[in-house]
């Protein structure tokens, strides 16, 4: 009595999609992964529109910044003597701190325009980069610096000997809009600025995707 034969296995279907090599066709070595679907735009296009933001920020951020300096900051009261042919002009009020608040007032002021264009910036382009970042930076700073001038071109006449004679001997006058802290109020602005921002994409910024599994799940 002979065994009953047993059939051979199916042979394997080959499908038109795997040609039962392993990994598939154009993942293996010397082949590049395929580019990512959300791929940003080019460094060329990335640094135009920095170079515009910048623009942008310099402009409007520094005219709104000399604006409210000029219009919130304190006045520092000057009075005018005549001795003899010549004319003297002292502070009013000796202890005064006038001077302090024109340099607080400019650096608070900053501060809230740093994070109001921080904020713009984002909403209008919330992927961020390093081109961005530096245009915001650079912008930030060349509006400080057009703020100052600004206060200080519509503030009170800088020659304060020709005011007191045209006021008046004895006659309170404000001083000059001028920043004590030269080197230091200016950079407010950009510091804020570039801090908000980068919390901003931080927090709320698009995310990298996750890389691609080249092996399947077992």
């Amino acid at each position: 009595m002979t065994a009953p034969l047993t059939p051979p296995p199916p042979p394997h279907e080959h499908s038109p999609h795997d040609d039962g090599a392993w990994p598939p066709p154009g993942t293996g070595p010397g082949h590049p992964a395929p580019a990512p679907q959300d791929a940003g735009p080019g460094m060329g296009t990335e640094v135009r529109e920095a170079a515009l933001i910048a623009v942008a920020v310099a402009v409007l951020g520094g005219v709104l910044l000399g604006l409210l300096w000029w219009q919130l900051a304190p006045r520092v009261p000057l009075v005018g003597d005549a001795v003899g042919k010549n004319w003297v002009v002292y502070l009013k009020d000796s202890e005064g701190e006038q001077a302090i608040g024109v340099d607080g007032t400019f650096i608070l002021l900053s501060l809230a325009v740093g994070a109001v264009c921080a904020l713009a910036v984002f909403l209008v382009r919330r992927r961020g980069g390093v081109p961005l970042v530096i245009g915001l930076a650079v912008g930030s700073l060349l509006g400080s610096l057009l703020a100052w001038r600004l206060g200080v071109w519509l503030g009170p006449a800088q020659d304060v000997i020709a005011h007191a004679r045209a006021v008046g001997k004895g006659v309170t006058f404000a001083a000059p809009l001028k920043l004590s802290a030269k080197w230091a109020a200016p950079l407010a602005l950009p510091l804020s600025a570039t801090l908000v921002h980068l919390g901003l994409t931080a927090l709320f910024g698009p995310r990298d995707p996750e890389p691609a599994h080249p092996f399947p799940a077992q």
